[in-house]
């Protein structure tokens, strides 16, 4: 039975008191003189960034913005879901459900959920329309809190019954990045009654069988190089994310710098120079999230859970995604995009769309390349 009730953010003065004070009394330490990013978070910008919390950053502004959107939360599989639902113009528009992945979250969908449900108000064409959902995962922002960790394969799960039983869709498009990218994924391969295609822009499961000839197998090496440099958090997330929650959920600095050190390295900025893809308002926003929440530990969970569910790799037997699925390949993900013959092993690929910039947090740094890439893949499918 649909449980389906308006939402809005409402987060109480004593909670943002709590984290301001917090921030205030932060005792700085030290960086390596040599350091930059190299060794984490910059110490210098933290220090620019804090301040910049404490002097100008508005959440009552944000939360506004965020209110703009219609939310609401239902019930699905004994947890509140919280998600925006932004219905599309026209007659017949394509329903689309987007999921975010970690550290990311509902915010970053800000400039791209009116010009995917209402293109003409952009100079598109009502007929591209969506009826856009897009949920916070559970574990994050305003979602309720799993009593144990879940990973990707139970959220597609949760959130095909969001689409079909609680808002009624008999069919959808699924898409995603990092995590959102597992979650569609598994949508086109344990749902595709209702999943009637997949857009990605992360490449999210492997191969049971492995890299097959020299250029999947140098793909391969370069990924691994690239993970043994990056993949820390993740190690520490699939294995104790407890241990690390005593720190993160008594520090808002601390939330802040794991959260922007990834902002920084995923993105395709200048150099270092993390504003020359987001301003400090977005960073904060989406950090805010997580704080006014307080699901950070909770969130990390999902790592977890993934290594429950199996881990990266798809079930062994050769069933691929046999849905539609279209991949954009953003030239600053992190998680390397292997050759198409690997991926065409995992999906039925019918798009596969090499972007001209842009890194992991696609949404958020390219909304318009990312709208435009979904819209011709979803013409395909009307």
């Amino acid at each position: 039975m649909p449980s389906v009730q308006p939402y809005s953010i409402a987060v109480p003065d004593q909670v943002l008191e709590r984290i301001r004070a917090r921030v205030a009394d932060y005792q700085w330490h030290e960086m390596p003189d040599d350091g930059g990013w190299a060794y984490g978070a910059n110490l210098d910008y933290m220090r620019e960034l804090c301040a910049y919390w404490l002097e100008e950053f508005d959440w009552r502004a944000q939360e506004t913005a965020l209110n703009r959107l219609p939310q609401f939360t239902a019930k699905v599989d004994g947890l509140d879901i919280h998600f925006i639902h932004e219905k599309g113009s026209g007659p017949a528009p394509m329903p689309l459900v987007i999921s975010h992945g970690w550290p990311g979250s509902v915010s970053e969908f800000v400039d791209i959920i009116e010009p995917l449900a209402h293109p003409e108000r952009f100079g598109g064409s009502v007929d591209d329309a969506f009826d856009v959902v897009a949920p916070s995962l559970p574990g994050f922002a305003f979602s309720g809190k799993p009593a144990r960790p879940i990973g990707p394969r139970r959220i597609a799960g949760m959130f095909a019954d969001l689409m079909r039983e609680q808002l009624g869709y008999d069919g959808f498009l699924a898409q995603g990045g990092d995590w959102g990218s597992a979650i569609s994924t598994w949508l086109g391969y344990d749902h595709a009654m209702l999943c009637r295609g997949v857009h990605i822009n992360m490449l999210p499961v492997r191969d049971p069988g492995g890299p097959q000839g020299p250029e999947e197998e140098a793909w391969a090496a370069e990924c691994e190089r690239v993970l043994e440099a990056e993949a820390g958090y993740n190690h520490q997330q699939s294995t104790k994310p407890q241990t690390l929650s005593y720190a993160m959920m008594d520090s808002p600095v601390g939330v802040a710098a794991w959260i922007v050190e990834k902002f920084n390295t995923w993105s395709d900025t200048q150099g270092d120079d993390i504003e020359s893809v987001y301003s400090k308002d977005q960073l904060l926003t989406n950090i805010m999230v997580y704080l006014v929440s307080e699901s950070f530990n909770t969130a990390t969970w999902i790592y977890y859970g993934r290594r429950q569910e199996g881990g990266r790799e798809m079930p062994p037997g050769g069933k691929r995604v046999e849905v539609p699925t279209a991949a954009a390949l953003f030239p600053a993900e992190f998680i390397l995009w292997p050759p198409r013959s690997y991926a065409e092993r995992l999906f039925d690929l019918r798009s596969w769309t090499e972007m001209p910039r842009g890194g992991h947090f696609a949404a958020l740094e390219e909304p318009e390349l990312l709208a435009e890439d979904i819209r011709v893949f979803a013409r395909s499918l009307r």
